[in-house]
């Protein structure tokens, strides 16, 4: 274990309702913890749905009580203020790493005077991730008071100012380590397979569209979407509309994912916009086929090289992706070298490597304060 000196590292993000970030905060905290560091993990609420925390990290509750809740608008924003900054006046961590948002720009807000350097982790699209006008003015100029920010692709740095892209680093999620095991090479099933979060944004309607497009061509194939969201219920139905209803199933958050797509012909991330998904970097370490958007801020095209270790097609381009599709149910060889040079992305997310490289860039940044 290594030497700590005692320190606290404070992890604040929304929820830890299952997401790519959320499992992100869920695996950080579980290291740092047997590091021997005191971890205390910061969310709004406890839901019932969440990724399980290790075993000693402290869990705080940022919301108030609703007896604290019962003003207008600015006087419950007010009360959200105070619990966080109440929050972080009696855990005193040494550092503060914050995800997403709301919750950066509330991070940065409610240390302000306390002392404690803070670092901002941008998961996505940082346009998307900070939607208006207003967000994106917090964003560039509150940023500057960070003590660090951590990125998941070089090219999102350009939406922030010099002063703020100075501070940036780009660090590798974490992954698990069931996900790192020897590439299945026995006959494969015939499924395409995609895991994540059921929303607009994923948009898995393309990919059901683009199966329908080429399912008489290759009657042996099933489509398996695991995942849940606001979008799921709508796109149960659209199965049965395109007349595929037993070849194509939606059947929610599966358990075991890497069990459950280990042995698929082919993994899709059919995102319009994407940070560094974490589906898709399993299921290459897997040594699946993948085929992913080239989306903004580039996190799919900084894992693939086209045609090489998997394959890139246009946002929202149902024909593209139905071409796609075609070439690697055709010609499986091919399939199969793009799975094989895939997987050889399992020495650059070795697990070691990426939580040592976090644990450095905190050490740093609580060395150098703020």
């Amino acid at each position: 274990m290594a030497e700590t000196g005692g320190k606290t590292i404070a992890l604040y993000i929304g929820s830890l309702k299952k997401g790519g970030a959320e499992r992100v905060v869920a695996n950080l905290a579980g290291y740092f913890c047997s590091q021997g560091y005191r971890v205390v993990l910061v969310t709004a609420n406890k839901e019932e749905e969440e990724y399980e925390v290790a075993q000693g990290v402290v869990r705080r509750i940022a919301e108030p009580s609703p007896d604290r809740l019962k003003g207008g608008r600015a006087a419950n924003f007010a009360a959200r203020f105070g619990r966080l900054k109440e929050i972080w006046k009696q855990e005193k961590p040494d550092v503060i790493l914050s995800f997403i948002g709301k919750c950066n720009l509330m991070a940065i807000l409610t240390s302000m005077g306390l002392k404690i350097p803070v670092v901002v982790s941008v998961r996505g699209e940082p346009t998307e991730e900070y939607y208006n006008w207003w967000m994106r003015f917090m964003a560039r100029h509150l940023f500057g008071f960070a003590a660090g920010m951590v990125l998941q692709t070089r090219r999102s740095a350009a939406f922030f100012p010099e002063r703020v892209r100075k501070k940036a680093v780009v660090l590798k999620n974490p992954v698990q380590q069931v996900f790192f095991r020897k590439r299945y090479e026995g006959e494969r099933e015939k499924t395409i397979v995609a895991v994540g979060r059921v929303d607009e944004n994923k948009n898995h309607e393309l990919l059901i569209r683009a199966f329908a497009g080429i399912a008489e061509e290759f009657p042996e194939y099933r489509l398996i979407i695991y995942g849940d969201g606001d979008k799921r219920g709508a796109l149960l139905k659209l199965p049965d509309q395109l007349g595929l209803k037993e070849r194509i199933s939606l059947p929610g958050n599966g358990s075991g994912i890497a069990e459950l797509i280990y042995k698929a012909r082919v993994f899709v991330q059919p995102s319009n916009t994407e940070g560094m998904p974490n589906t898709l970097i399993e299921a290459m370490l897997l040594g699946l086929t993948v085929i992913a958007t080239d989306c903004p801020c580039g996190g799919p095209a900084e894992l693939i090289e086209d045609g090489v270790n998997g394959l890139l097609t246009p946002v929202g381009d149902v024909e593209k992706l139905k071409e796609c599709l075609r070439r690697v149910l055709k010609d499986q060889r091919m399939a199969d070298e793009i799975g094989i040079r895939a997987a050889g992305l399992q020495k650059d997310y070795r697990t070691d490597i990426v939580y040592e490289s976090w644990r450095n860039f905190l050490e740093r940044v609580m060395k150098r304060g703020i």
